[in-house]
């Protein structure tokens, strides 16, 4: 394909991509997949799309995997956007979208990024693959893993949705359950994966991962006729998806789709696991670590984010923010849309709809604004949270 080579998202050093590669060699960033995109735009245009596969691999040219052998799917991505006319009706908003991930493979966004990670892991010669996560990444791992014919190594909070590890163990993974948050699985696997020959794909520890994520922006897009929306509201933990929307924007911008405008990015965390919150509030482009995270929003409990800077930067360039939402407004939000649009979301997308009534009320939205709320999940995999 087009990929050219790695580039550090913090120094922008430069690295190959023909090698297994995990985090910058000279500052320890995140590394970004770069492409060739005037040969890309010979093939890849607007007008090809409509004839396109409808997943995230009608993007193909823009995608890191060189061998069609390689490519390890499920189906994921192009997901519907959906008006939601009754939900936005409660807040008087006129053109109110929801980006629903739920019905991906998985059941969640993750499968874009592990699918992806999946895929470069098998064209570069990986065989055992391991991961820290709050629960859907994980799931996502073993699908893809054993699609792969890979090894998934799997650490979680006990803690974690009783489904997603059921999802694990019967997708073949070796799992463990770690008495503590996902930082301390990460460092269970830092501290094991070299004797144990593991590769690490955790959040934008390895490059690829966020690559398989930019589709959002990528559909985001073609789904809005090429003009993006004023608003995108995003929950963030790990912070990848918001940022790999952010590098397909401008992506789309170097292909000449669209134009310079951007959408105000927010980024929104549990009260109980705030960091990037805390930072913005604070002017600071790095986030310490939140002490003693707690939320039911699994995929929000995240107290120390690798990408924390790309995250803040994306939000402030864009004019966006970072607004907290405590559990119980997720889960008072989460019956609200299920009882106005139909939709069984998960709490981290719930947490977009509690922190948009937070903006409205504000002034920080004008109600004739375009909004899209990104829904990451399906709410059936977080049954405790919803019964406590």
């Amino acid at each position: 394909m087009n990929i050219t080579h790695l580039e550090c998202a913090l120094c922008g050093a430069r690295h190959e991509a023909d090698k297994l590669q995990n985090l910058c060699a000279v500052c320890g960033k995140p590394l970004f997949a770069r492409y060739d995109l005037e040969r890309a735009a010979q093939t890849l245009t607007r007008e090809s799309l409509p004839t396109r596969r409808p997943d995230m691999w009608r993007y193909r040219e823009v995608l890191p995997v060189e061998d069609d052998a390689n490519v390890t799917t499920l189906g994921e991505g192009w997901t519907p956007l959906t008006g939601a006319p009754r939900l936005g009706a409660r807040l008087g908003l006129s053109n109110l979208l929801i980006k629903d991930e739920s019905i991906n493979p998985t059941g969640s966004f993750k499968a874009r990024g592990l699918c992806m990670a999946v895929s470069m892991a098998k064209e570069l010669g990986a065989t055992k693959l391991a991961i820290p996560s709050a629960g859907n990444a994980a799931g996502a791992l073993a699908a893809y893993a054993a699609r792969a014919g890979l090894e998934a190594f799997i650490f979680m909070p006990r803690d974690t949705p009783r489904a997603c590890i059921i999802e694990c163990l019967y997708t073949g993974a070796h799992v463990e359950l770690i008495d503590g948050l996902i930082t301390d699985c990460g460092a269970e696997v830092a501290r094991r994966k070299e004797s144990e020959g593991w590769f690490d794909v955790s959040t934008l520890k390895e490059p690829y991962r966020v690559e398989g994520k930019k589709t959002l922006g990528y559909e985001l897009a073609e789904q809005l006729a090429w003009t993006l929306p004023d608003v995108v509201i995003y929950p963030t933990g790990g912070g990848t998806g918001l940022i790999g929307m952010w590098k397909a924007f401008d992506e789309m911008q170097a292909l000449g789709w669209i134009d310079g405008k951007r959408p105000r990015m927010v980024s929104v965390q549990a009260a109980g696991c705030a960091p990037m919150v805390r930072a913005f509030e604070a002017g600071e482009r790095f986030a310490t670590e939140f002490p003693d995270a707690a939320t039911t929003a699994s995929g929000l409990r995240v107290p120390k984010a690798i990408g924390d800077f790309l995250i803040l930067d994306a939000v402030r360039e864009s004019k966006g923010t970072a607004l907290a939402v405590s559990d119980d407004e997720m889960i008072s939000a989460a019956r609200e849309i299920g009882a106005s649009e139909g939709l069984f979301v998960a709490p981290e997308g719930a947490a977009c709809w509690a922190a948009l009534g937070k903006l409205v009320a504000a002034g920080a939205v004008r109600r004739d604004e375009t909004i899209v709320l990104f829904n990451t999940g399906a709410g059936v995999k977080y049954l405790e949270s919803f019964d406590n």
